[in-house]
């Protein structure tokens, strides 16, 4: 009878190792820390209560808590760091003040209005545009020229205005500007790029001619921030802007909004703004 040697095989072979024989292999588990979230019921800063109070800047607010213009609950305070509870009475200079809620206000600015909160000179300011849009006390972010049309926007937020206003965040603008007289190709070129206005460079992120219009009507964008830049720029190359008009601020348009008029942000615009890097 002839052995079986698939049976033989079976028996030569070693044992699989299962479940039950393996050595066990400790796991190491590390402890994850908990992320730990600022909780303002327990406090803010004093000069951050001021800040939001729209009475000034955090950092000018430092200097008025040092020099003995804030109190507490009826007590001058003067340290630095101060945390200051919702149930607290806090006083500047004698006068109760209390947080604003924050106001988000977009302008399509008219010309002949200065970007300034208030003239000696008795000229027509912006704020004039926006007397009515809220209580709050709000302030222009960045500036147009007295002739420069187009967005402008107005807040008491200081963290967002100096995210929006600060080079590095590249915030940008496009502008429309009409020339004295038709644009040249070869120095329609001499903008793509850099350019040199008074000794610095300046990044032209895009020039082109408008479409549909004549060659004398150009969209120009840029992120910088320099006074009366778009001006400099055309002037470099010979050429005088006879308007100009902001049509993009940042990820915002004048898409339903008329010169003159005013609109508050939608929570959607507000929260896009804060997420920019």
């Amino acid at each position: 009878m002839e052995p079986n040697k698939n049976s033989s095989r079976r028996r030569q072979e070693p044992k699989k190792s299962t479940p039950l024989n393996r050595k066990p292999v400790k796991k190491e588990f590390r402890k994850i820390k908990p992320t730990v979230v600022a909780d303002e019921s327990l406090g803010i800063r004093l000069n951050k209560y001021i800040a939001n109070s729209g009475v000034c800047s955090r950092r000018e607010a430092d200097t008025f808590i040092q020099q003995g213009s804030v109190q507490v609950n009826g007590k001058l305070v003067t340290e630095m760091g101060y945390k200051v509870l919702p149930t607290d009475v806090v006083q500047f200079d004698g006068t109760g003040i209390t947080p604003e809620q924050k106001k988000y206000i977009l302008l399509n600015k008219p010309k002949n209005y200065i970007t300034t909160m208030e003239d000696d000179r008795s000229r027509k300011t912006v704020m004039e545009l926006v007397a009515n849009a809220t209580k709050e006390r709000i302030y222009p972010v960045g500036r147009l020229d007295r002739n420069t049309t187009g967005l402008l926007l107005f807040t008491n937020d200081g963290d967002l205005a100096k995210k929006l206003t600060h080079p590095k965040h590249n915030v940008r603008k496009l502008y429309h500007a009409s020339l004295d007289r038709k644009l040249d190709a070869k120095d329609l070129e001499k903008l793509k790029g850099e350019v040199i206005i008074e000794g610095k460079k300046v990044f032209i992120d895009a020039v082109s001619y408008v479409e549909g219009e004549s060659k004398t009507e150009v969209g120009i964008e840029i992120h910088s921030g320099r006074n009366r830049i778009v001006r400099k720029i055309f002037e470099h190359i010979g050429y005088k802007v006879t308007k100009l008009d902001r049509v993009v601020f940042a990820q915002l348009t004048k898409k339903n909004l008329p010169r003159g008029r005013w609109r508050e942000l939608t929570q959607l615009e507000i929260s896009n703004l804060q997420m920019m890097k």
